[in-house]
């Protein structure tokens, strides 16, 4: 089924699950920085990685570890979708057995500022919302 979301065109499974279609992403030639950043950026596990590879570089089984909570189907997803967005880089080593190699490109490495101040973000914020909440159930 496909479903038009604006000017948007999403593809759905019979399980109402979105199908990335990384050749028809109209958000990434928008003429809005915020709509083609989250093109590239917008699911909940490339921040992850992202922030995984900020100063190393992983073999797929360290990323999957790393991470943890992510199935191989998905990560294996999600590190071709920021290869083709130049985000990071798959480097192959010609071994026996093979080894591959991610780490982020110049343009991934651009994006560990803002990573860095998320964690920052949600420092400050998730431990006002823990005060919150204690200071809720204990009834102050």
């Amino acid at each position: 089924m496909i479903v038009f979301c604006g000017n948007y065109k999403v593809t759905m499974t019979p399980n109402n699950k979105e199908i990335p279609d990384m050749k028809n992403d109209i958000l990434k030639y928008s003429n809005c920085p915020i709509q083609r950043s989250m093109a590239i950026l917008g699911s909940k596990w490339k921040p992850i990685i992202i922030y995984t590879l900020r100063d190393r570089k992983a073999r797929f089984g360290q990323l999957h570890a790393s991470i943890g909570h992510i199935s191989r189907k998905v990560l294996t997803d999600m590190l071709r979708e920021l290869e083709h967005d130049e985000i990071i880089l798959r480097q192959e080593f010609k071994e026996i057995p093979p080894r591959v190699e991610y780490h982020l490109t110049e343009k991934g490495k651009a994006l560990i500022p803002i990573m860095t101040a998320l964690t920052r973000w949600d420092d400050l914020y998730s431990r006002h919302h823990e005060a919150a909440q204690t200071e809720k159930v204990s009834g102050t």
